[in-house]
């Protein structure tokens, strides 16, 4: 027999409830930023501003992903729009990492000569900058935790932070030092905060869409769980993967003990999955001892 039991969870609509304000304060500091580069001749603040482009454009499609991830499932769409929100996640990491590259090459070429900064300029653009991210990450703060789309938009903003100080630091240093070489320098160091903070969200995206197990659970611990309820025989063809963040599915067989209710036993193996592993949405075909299922393969 077969059970499909609990429902899916994916993120709630508060997780991105606030994704549209901090689209448009970023959208409209970018153009101060791009205004203070090329008032400045700042590398830095228009590496700055050209992070926050991408931020424009990867909040607009995280909230455009919330949106579409809500829409019913279908006949031909079983498990509904919920992996836009991951694809969305995917191409942030991936804009992030683009940007970086072109930032670090120009990077290269400006130290080799590094022209004239203005730096006051680009240390009060770059701290109205800060002001903005850190405003943006405070209201994406809760929702990170339930969306892996929220958290890659979080991530942008927490790079373009981390940037920002850097920017601030070189104009400083440019203002106070006529340090030049600092400008370009900062812009390495952006590129390089942005790597590093695309890495784990690609790493994640693509493991989802690859079906892997989740990092957080650990399959051989469930299959050992599943087994230690009195009457499993054994357990095979297990798969645990992740549709959306916050939504882990799980499939298998589980052979059932002669004589065994398999009502009962199948009650029971849910309520393990649930209780010590939070899988709610589990796919349970109980067999019977000695049943020989048929080999389908080739």
């Amino acid at each position: 027999m077969g059970d499909r039991s609990g429902h899916p969870h994916p993120p709630s609509r508060a997780a991105g409830r606030n994704l549209p304000l901090v689209v448009v304060l970023t959208a409209l500091y970018m153009v101060a930023e791009v205004a203070g580069g090329l008032v400045s001749g700042s590398l830095a603040l228009l590496a700055d501003a050209g992070h926050m482009l991408s931020d424009v454009a990867a909040l607009g499609l995280s909230v455009f992903a919330l949106w579409i991830a809500r829409r019913p499932p279908t006949a031909t769409r079983t498990y509904g729009y919920h992996r836009v929100e991951i694809l969305a996640a995917l191409v942030n990491g991936a804009a992030l990492v683009a940007i970086a590259g072109w930032v670090l090459v120009e990077a290269a070429r400006r130290l080799a000569e590094p022209p004239p900064v203005g730096g006051a300029v680009v240390l009060a653009v770059a701290t109205g900058g800060l002001a903005v991210n850190l405003l943006g990450m405070a209201l994406l703060a809760a929702g990170r935790n339930e969306s892996l789309n929220v958290r890659g938009a979080w991530l942008h903003l927490a790079a373009d932070a981390l940037g920002s100080v850097a920017v601030m630091v070189s104009g400083a240093l440019v203002w106070g030092l006529g340090w030049r070489w600092a400008d370009p320098l900062a812009s390495a160091v952006v590129a390089l905060l942005v790597v590093h903070a695309a890495w784990s969200l690609v790493k994640e995206a693509a493991a989802v869409l690859m079906e892997w197990a989740p990092g957080h659970l650990d399959v051989d611990a469930v299959r050992e769980a599943m087994a230690g309820v009195d009457g499993v025989v054994d357990v095979h063809d297990l798969h645990v993967w992740t549709i959306t963040s916050g939504m882990e599915c799980l499939s298998g067989h589980v052979v059932a003990a002669r004589g065994r209710d398999p009502h009962h036993l199948l009650d029971a193996v849910r309520q393990v999955l649930k209780r010590r592993f939070g899988i709610a949405h589990a796919t349970i075909q109980v067999e019977p001892e000695g049943f020989a299922e048929p080999d389908v393969c080739p």
